[in-house]
């Protein structure tokens, strides 16, 4: 992550960079696609810099070392394509992606209590992720005469105020429950 970003990202160049397009599901025009820019460097740096500690501090695991490597790394994708992704439909595969290797991760290598952990967490994020389904198909439905779920057109296009203000919540109460903001604790 860092040689890509040393040697291939131009900080003075503020538009998307290390772009990727590629039609994905022809029915729906539905498209892979992939960049970064100034707003997305950072976190997904910080991303790459946390799972390298994160997988040196699990390096004695013992039991079923590939599958929990493989499983960490799959997050790790997760993470990142959420951070890159330039379409809403990526961004909510890759937001949900990662808790299945999350999920996994816990109840095979938690502590005393981890498959009630792992399954209120996922119960807990994924009726956090109905918010943010609504919130993806608001916006991309919404409007123009032909639907989209590209961000840089999302980005451009004017909503009702009403309307702003019920996606805004939904985002919100989506990321409050993923971040953990709100505290789902028994």
């Amino acid at each position: 992550m860092t040689y890509v970003f040393c040697y291939h990202f131009q900080l003075d160049d503020p538009l998307i960079q290390l772009k990727e397009d590629y039609k994905w599901i022809n029915l729906f025009d539905f498209h892979w696609r992939l960049g970064t820019d100034g707003l997305s460097i950072g976190p997904i740096l910080l991303t790459g810099f946390i799972t390298t500690l994160a997988t040196l501090a699990a390096w004695p695991v013992t039991r079923n070392p590939r599958f929990f490597y493989f499983l960490m790394l799959a997050m790790y994708s997760g993470q990142i394509g959420s951070f890159s992704s330039r379409d809403l439909l990526l961004f909510f595969i890759m937001w949900e992606l990662e808790l299945i290797p999350v999920y996994l991760l816990l109840s095979m290598w938690g502590g005393k209590k981890r498959l009630y952990s792992a399954t209120k967490f996922i119960l807990c994020t994924a009726g956090g992720s109905i918010f943010l389904l609504i919130g993806v198909l608001g916006m991309g439905l919404y409007g123009s005469n032909e639907p989209t779920l590209d961000l840089e057109k999302l980005a451009n296009q004017s909503y009702l105020a009403a309307l702003e203000i019920i996606l805004y919540f939904g985002f919100l109460i989506a990321y409050a429950i993923k971040s953990p903001i709100i505290p789902l604790q028994t």
